[in-house]
């Protein structure tokens, strides 16, 4: 039987996406901290307004200082706003089965340092409800997605910095959540973490995940983002699609192949007689460094190059939705043994096949057995015989030789 409050949840899902897969709206938004006296000390943030739909990456930009962490907060219901509307999956975030379907991974990793890498999954999935099997398969996959399979044994409180991000990103996501919340995700990752990072963030994204991410990184939220809002003193000061914010209308640039010198005057001369300045500049495009390492590492790892630091993992199976198919899969089979029953009108009923049993294999395995087994017993039977026949011996010369010693004490004393 469904609980009132999971029905609920799912039909604020259903209502969720009818009205446009919006997962989080804020209207209005207002933060004022005030002093011990109740005076208003500092309005974090300024009357804020911004939709987060389905299956979108929504960057959340800004100095310190501007509003953003405590936005996350607000979105998570660890601050009361001062004043406006928040509502996630259709609901209040201090709703509890609100919470159920959210990922959180805070700036700074708060975790139990005398737990390693499976316990703490262990725990934050017990947390969820999750029964044993599903927190271990679930444990065990995320580790490998983040690449401490390595360092599994080794307590969180000994992990870098980095390390501490990858088992605080697997905490994140061992509920399998709708909506995840990542603050600095990749503070304190080489780059070979980052672009792993970054590449999880967007298959979560294609399955239909919600990202908020808040970074520092610009270039990380290039790659990753959809959209983004630009905080400075409490308010949005810019929003949009990355390619509506960052597109120079007013600059055309023309990429080509390398051409032969006069073919490049040619061009040159038609392009400067429609322009009245002469603005015209001419260079080689460059990668960034960031693909430039990653593609010199790519060429150790092909080289066979060892490392004892982080590998890269597969994203785990019940994140990419294998589960789902299985239970589809397996309820696809069940209508059809229904169907089948509905139509003969009895009980279908299957025999499991008997199988033919080797009676002469069957005695020679337990003839061999327990030759195997018996023996190891006669060998130490024996030599333990053989022992007690020694110590026997060495007893009985001892005990003549103190017998001889005494006659002939007594003899003496005859004398």
């Amino acid at each position: 039987m469904v609980s009132p409050s999971t029905q609920e949840a799912f039909s604020s899902r259903s209502n969720t996406e009818q009205a446009g897969d919006v997962v989080i709206s804020v209207r209005g938004l207002t933060k004022v901290f005030k002093d011990f006296w109740g005076r208003p000390k500092a309005k974090a943030v300024n009357n804020v307004d911004f939709e987060v739909k389905r299956g979108e990456v929504f960057g959340l930009l800004g100095p310190n200082g501007s509003g953003k962490s405590t936005t996350i907060k607000m979105l998570l219901g660890l601050l009361y706003p001062t004043k406006g509307h928040i509502e996630v999956f259709g609901h209040s975030p201090r709703h509890v089965a609100t919470k159920s379907r959210i990922g959180y991974l805070p700036e700074e990793s708060y975790l139990y340092k005398y737990l390693d890498s499976k316990e703490t999954l262990d725990f934050f999935g017990n947390l969820f409800n999750l029964n044993t099997p599903e927190r271990r398969k679930r444990a065990d996959q995320l580790i490998e997605m983040v690449g401490l399979n390595n360092a599994r044994s080794r307590q969180v409180g000994e992990f870098s910095k980095g390390m501490q991000r990858r088992i605080g990103l697997a905490q994140a996501l061992i509920n399998d959540p709708d909506l995840v919340i990542l603050d600095e995700p990749t503070a304190g990752l080489d780059p070979i973490g980052c672009r792993e990072i970054k590449d999880l963030i967007v298959a979560l994204a294609k399955r239909g995940k919600t990202i908020i991410l808040s970074s520092h990184l610009l270039s990380d939220v290039e790659d990753v983002c959809d959209r983004v809002v630009i905080y400075y003193g409490g308010r949005i000061q810019a929003q949009g699609t990355l390619q509506d914010l960052l597109v120079e209308p007013d600059v055309t640039r023309i990429t080509s192949p390398v051409l032969k010198r006069e073919t490049m005057d040619k061009v040159l001369n038609t392009i400067r007689s429609e322009i009245k300045d002469g603005s015209v500049t001419i260079d080689n495009p460059t990668q960034n460094l960031e693909s430039y390492f990653l593609g010199v590492v790519e060429k150790a790892r092909a080289s066979e190059e060892s490392t004892s630091g982080a590998l890269a993992g597969k994203v785990a199976d019940y994140l990419k939705g294998t589960a789902e198919e299985q239970t589809s899969s397996r309820d696809k089979v069940l209508d059809r043994l229904t169907q089948i029953e509905g139509k003969h009108d009895a009980k279908l009923h299957v025999e499991a096949p008997i199988e033919k049993v080797d009676h002469g294999k069957l005695d020679q395995l337990t003839h061999d057995s327990s030759e195997a087994f018996h023996a190891p017993e006669v060998e130490n039977a024996a030599k333990s015989q053989a022992d007690l026949d020694a110590a026997n011996d060495k007893l009985s010369s001892l005990l003549d030789s103190t017998s001889d010693k005494d006659s002939d004490a007594s003899n003496e004393k005859k004398d």
